[in-house]
């Protein structure tokens, strides 16, 4: 959803001011996954506290911790050189700003986001009183409002496309449902887990960071499930909640992951590039930094836990 929306919007910018198209792609995609396992809201990191009856409290520092420093590297990596080395062209850049001061921005545009973080926040800060609405209905509060702010536009037209785009992905998460479900049913989740708890120390650390980012191939959610549980039930002497943010991070990195890389595939729709290949191999070296950042989170769990509040 990230790379569809923000990442429409961010492209073109980057473009512009003379970043790659495979680049941006990629730096979209990155961006994604870690937006994905930021807070406040971390479905990865839920299934896997769900796992082993772990309520979703206390993560917003520890996946700060996992995302922040890696979103920082991948764009020094992927967008900094070509911003510094001035390839844009500035003419052209030029005729844009003018054409956008054509259009008066006002403060109203805002409201859908605020709305948003209105209606996100004051569950948290006000329960006794603030009704809980659930995610679903916050955002379908925020896009109604976008409909007084901005430009006009036809309502149904714009729903019927965003739906025709999400069908794909739909159809995509019922059969890996199904998959899961049917793993769980033959007993494939139990073997894992047993199977799991049995390897020694240095090679469980590289098979998480392996096997897990493997498996979302088929999906995130899927690997959060099926290995995330278990990698957590074998560091049970580690701080589960740091554990568990940086075991969402490795199964985010599933939507890399081909044939489904879904982070990769939608990138490269958004910039225009047919070989969604060719956006995955400017996103292997932060890949795999992300996958040692969260080994090392995982090895240092108590200890960078002491030094947060």
């Amino acid at each position: 959803a990230a790379v569809l929306t923000t990442g429409a919007l961010v492209a073109p910018v980057l473009i512009k001011l003379g970043v790659p198209a495979v680049k941006t792609a990629a730096a979209i995609a990155m961006g994604a996954i870690y937006g994905m396992i930021a807070p406040p809201i971390n479905i990865p990191a839920m299934i896997i506290g769900g796992g082993i009856d772990m309520p979703y409290v206390g993560f917003a520092l520890p996946l700060l911790v996992c995302t922040i420093p890696l979103a920082i590297f991948s764009a020094l990596l992927l967008v900094y050189p070509s911003l510094k080395s001035g390839a844009g062209d500035e003419e052209e850049l030029e005729n844009e700003l003018r054409r956008m001061e054509e259009t008066p921005l006002t403060a109203r545009l805002l409201l859908p986001v605020v709305l948003l973080a209105v209606l996100m926040t004051g569950e948290q800060l006000l329960p006794s009183v603030w009704p809980a609405l659930g995610m679903p209905v916050n955002f379908l509060l925020a896009s109604f409002s976008g409909l007084i702010t901005g430009r006009r536009f036809n309502f149904l037209d714009a729903s019927t496309e965003a739906l025709n785009e999400a069908i794909p992905v739909l159809g995509i998460l019922m059969g890996v449902g199904m998959f899961i479900q049917i793993m769980t049913l033959i007993g494939v989740q139990g073997f894992l887990v047993v199977s799991v708890l049995a390897l020694p120390a240095w090679l469980m650390y590289l098979g998480m960071a392996t096997s897990i980012p493997l498996f979302g191939a088929v999906s995130a959610f899927g690997a959060a499930s099926v290995l995330g549980v278990p990698f957590l039930l074998a560091l049970l002497g580690r701080n589960e909640i740091m554990v568990g943010s940086a075991l969402s991070l490795l199964a985010g990195l599933g939507d890399l992951m081909p044939p489904t890389a879904l982070a990769g595939i939608f990138a490269a729709q958004v910039v225009g590039e047919e070989n969604y290949f060719k956006v995955l191999r400017y996103c292997l070296i932060p890949a795999l930094v992300t996958a040692l950042w969260a080994v090392f989170v995982i090895l240092n769990a108590n200890t960078i836990m002491g030094f947060l509040p």
